[in-house]
């Protein structure tokens, strides 16, 4: 089951790290005062941390080298004061930032998700769902992960490299040179490994959303996968794409694994080289004892920073890839029908003016379609697979626009009209009933919100749905799943239809409405469908000749274009077929 614009996006991507990370900043700033707040004890930490090893330095030259007992208990005592401010002052800056970080990612996750309900029908047929929701959840998790840690980490990083390198020539100018001399072998080292790892993280993420629009895919389609004995084939594909995210993961992971090792071994390195260095210098008189363990901390603290760099920057890679995934999703433009137009209250005319509309270019799903509908009437669409009919219906909606031509409701063209006024004013009953995970009443509610309970089991009485759902276990607070399993398609069509009854529109749309009801239940709905259609106009898809005959204007569509058009007796009594 190969989709192939699962893989590729549809749009130019973001490429620069520094673009992305201004975008996220942009976030972060809405937040400024507690940020602000977050800084200033960041910098109060690493100015604490900084001044710990430097007091111990003093410590031993000046009171322990001296047998000054006095004073090294007050040291001591201004060094606990020292570490206990530290351990505060980090419990303030990450919880801070936590609150920062978390209601960052909330606006990103939640602009994201309305962002999805803007965006064309269209934009949905190209993307995989299951990649969707990875780029809401997993790339966003991403982005929380390495705020909460990153921000705090590289300021601190910096910061505390600033303060070692001024203490340390303070202190003795030559032990910082050659404390400084192991710089550029690590950035050498991190730049040939960023270089690898980078790339594989934003595989990752692609594989990974690849893989949930996989799993997505398989859940839903269990059933048709069992009919057609198709589980080893599913488990195949679903190891061979689950072995591409272990490749891209392992890689990046592996590569990312070499920077502590690497720093590891610079550090050691250092030491000996601070050690020997120190050495001779205090044999010469050039350092005393105390400047010199003061120096093996601050080459820790210096190198410490390097390594949480390093390290950041490896999850900020990872980070960005996700961001990248998300933005690329905001930058879509959004559906021109729910941008701007008016509202109009629908009469029920509707002119289908040489419509023409193709869902893929150079392939035209219909073709120079015209036809007229007046206000309460009932038209019938008919023929075969393929020949338009549902993307007539889609049109009305504006689920799509035409590629020319016009639609017009009251003289009014479509695209002049606010799309969810539009469709406000339309009730809808298709042969796929989407039910959602609530109770019985909340699902027909669904149809008018504002509906009282009364209201709700009247239309689920009108759609002869009543009967059936006092005899589920809780009545209308029966919880249903999502997919409706539990009770029948013709259940499923039969709350659709009551929804679309309390809805009270004033234009229906019905696809195949009745397609999964048996006869003796049909009679009923035509009945409550019938009551629910006079004055209203009606477009209906339907191949059972009792629905058609009762239709004021048939519609015979072939290959996207009107075959005929007429009443029953012109389209259908003249022997042609209706099947579709």
């Amino acid at each position: 089951m190969k989709h192939p614009g699962s893989d590729t996006e549809t749009k130019p991507k973001i490429n620069h790290m520094a673009t992305t990370l201004k975008r996220i900043g942009r976030h972060l700033m809405k937040r400024k005062g507690k940020l602000f707040l977050t800084m200033a004890m960041v910098a109060l930490s690493s100015i604490l941390a900084l001044a710990g090893p430097f007091l111990i330095g003093v410590a031993i030259d000046e009171y322990i080298a001296t047998g000054d007992e006095q004073g090294l208990i007050g040291l001591l005592i201004g060094l606990a004061f020292v570490y206990a401010g530290y351990s505060l002052v980090s419990f303030l800056q990450n919880y801070w930032m936590a609150d920062v970080a978390q209601k960052t990612v909330y606006e990103l996750r939640d602009d994201l998700f309305r962002h999805f309900h803007r965006l064309p029908i269209s934009f949905f047929d190209k993307r995989r769902h299951g990649d969707l929701m990875s780029r809401v959840t997993n790339d966003i998790d991403n982005i929380s992960s390495t705020l909460n840690s990153s921000i705090i980490q590289v300021t601190s990083g910096l910061l505390t490299l600033i303060g070692s390198i001024v203490v340390m020539l303070y202190l003795s100018p030559v032990l910082t040179v050659v404390t400084l001399l192991i710089i550029p072998l690590m950035f050498v080292g991190m730049k040939w490994i960023t270089n690898r790892t980078g790339p594989k993280f934003k595989e990752q993420q692609r594989h990974l959303g690849d893989l949930n629009g996989f799993i997505e895919e398989a859940i839903s389609s269990r059933h048709i996968v069992k009919m057609f004995s198709r589980e080893d084939e599913m488990i195949g594909e679903f190891m061979e794409k689950n072995e591409r995210l272990r490749e891209a993961g392992y890689l990046a992971q592996a590569y990312s694994g070499f920077i502590p090792k690497l720093m590891n071994l610079l550090n050691n390195a250092g030491f000996a080289v601070i050690a020997l260095a120190g050495g001779v210098l205090a044999l010469n008189g050039q350092a005393s004892v105390g400047t010199i363990v003061i120096f093996t901390e601050y080459a820790r603290q210096f190198t410490r920073p390097l390594n949480d760099l390093a390290n950041q920057y490896n999850t900020m890679l990872s980070a960005v890839a996700g961001a990248e995934r998300v933005f690329d999703i905001m930058d879509t433009e959004e559906a021109v029908d729910g941008k701007k137009g008016k509202s109009h209250l629908l009469s029920g005319q509707v002119v289908f003016d040489h419509v023409t509309f193709s869902y893929k270019k150079e392939e035209e799903t219909l073709s120079n379609v015209s036809f007229r509908a007046e206000p309460g009437q009932t038209i019938a669409l008919i023929g075969p697979t393929g020949s338009g009919k549902t993307t007539i219906m889609n049109l009305l909606a504006r689920f799509y626009e035409p590629d020319s031509g016009a639609i017009l409701f009251d003289g009014v063209n479509s695209g002049d009209i606010a799309g969810d006024v539009l469709r406000g004013q339309m009730g809808f009953v298709l042969q796929d009933t989407v039910l959602f995970e609530d109770t019985v009443m909340e699902n027909i509610r669904y149809g008018r919100l504002d509906a009282t309970d009364e209201e709700v089991v009247e239309a689920a009485r009108s759609a002869n749905a009543h009967s059936f759902i006092m005899r589920m276990p809780d009545g209308y607070q029966s919880k249903l799943s999502q997919d409706g399993s539990g009770i029948s398609q013709g259940q499923r069509q039969l709350l659709a239809i009551a929804r679309a009854i309390l809805a009270d529109p004033a234009m229906l749309i019905l696809d195949e409405a009745t397609s999964s009801i048996d006869t003796i239940t049909e009679l009923h709905i035509q009945e409550a469908l019938g009551r629910l259609m006079e004055g209203r106009t009606s477009f209906v898809i339907a191949h059972r000749l009792n629905t058609i005959r009762r239709a004021d204007l048939v519609i015979r569509l072939r290959n996207g274009k009107i075959d005929a058009i007429g009443t029953y007796e012109d389209v259908v009594a003249d022997g042609h077929s209706s099947s579709g």
